[in-house]
């Protein structure tokens, strides 16, 4: 029997998600269909995604057994409570809403289960870091089913909902992190008499390189991958001790701390 799954909500994370599930070759069958109030924008979704996308919230939750609120957190009430006599016991609400607590759409929607998800934008590339956490009323295989969805957009770990704004800031956040990262050492290598598009590659290639170590990094930790580039006395070696020096850990802990403070307040 198919499971049939809807999206409010048919944007970039919403599409990265489909896509994801339509891309997959795991042997589970889905049916999918999204809603989209705009009769234009479902209609072009429509088109992108080549799935049905509907123009009426409520119909789509009748017809579904999984709903995704894929909408920005401001119109997450409203939608709410445009669906909430059609939620049932028998059905999942997943949201993918920044600071929406799972307390917060128990509030409106009664003893629902529901799974909140922290996704994070390298899920438009099947790349995606995904946190998830479990509401009042879901069970162990909600949360099971939902990651086993998500792992078809890259990895997913479940954490408590006080964790979730952690991820938010690593994960949620992180990619802009990174992406600040690449973009000085291009630049350094710029400024240092190498051609822009050129230390580009070398950054961006080394980190998606240093990323594939750390995950096959075995019974090693990520200080062993250190140590075995950095030889004491090596070039790599100095500038590490630049790196600890600058106090780079207390960087990023002020970075990371930082953004989940601001993730912990916007939840509020």
């Amino acid at each position: 029997m198919n499971k049939k799954i809807g999206f409010i909500g048919c944007g970039k994370m919403a599409s990265a998600i489909i896509k994801g599930i339509l891309s997959s070759c795991c042997d589970d069958n889905y049916e999918l269909k999204g809603s989209e109030v705009n009769c234009e924008i479902a209609e072009l979704a429509q088109e992108r995604l080549g799935i049905p996308i509907l123009t009426d919230n409520r119909m789509l939750v009748i017809d579904s057994d999984v709903i995704f609120l894929a909408v920005k957190p401001n119109y997450v009430q409203q939608i709410l409570e445009e669906i909430r006599d059609e939620i049932t016991s028998e059905k999942l609400v997943v949201s993918i809403a920044a600071g929406v607590s799972t307390s917060k759409i128990e509030k409106i929607i009664g003893q629902a289960r529901v799974i909140r998800v922290m996704p994070n934008t390298p899920a438009l590339v099947l790349e995606g870091m995904s946190g998830i956490c479990k509401g009042e009323f879901a069970k162990d295989e909600d949360a099971a089913f939902v990651m086993k969805l998500l792992s078809n957009i890259g990895k997913c770990i479940e954490v408590s909902e006080e964790q979730i704004d952690i991820v938010t800031a690593i994960s949620g956040s992180g990619p802009a992190f990174f992406y600040k990262v690449i973009e000085d050492m291009a630049r350094a290598g710029e400024k240092l008499g190498l051609d822009y598009e050129k230390s580009l590659l070398l950054a961006t290639q080394t980190a998606l390189g240093s990323a594939k170590m750390v995950f096959n990094k075995g019974e090693l930790t990520v200080q062993n991958l250190i140590d075995n580039v950095a030889t004491k006395g090596g070039c790599t070696f100095v500038g590490i001790t630049v790196m600890n020096e600058e106090k780079s850990d207390k960087l990023f802990y002020d970075v990371i701390d930082k953004t989940t403070k601001k993730a912990n307040e916007l939840g509020r």
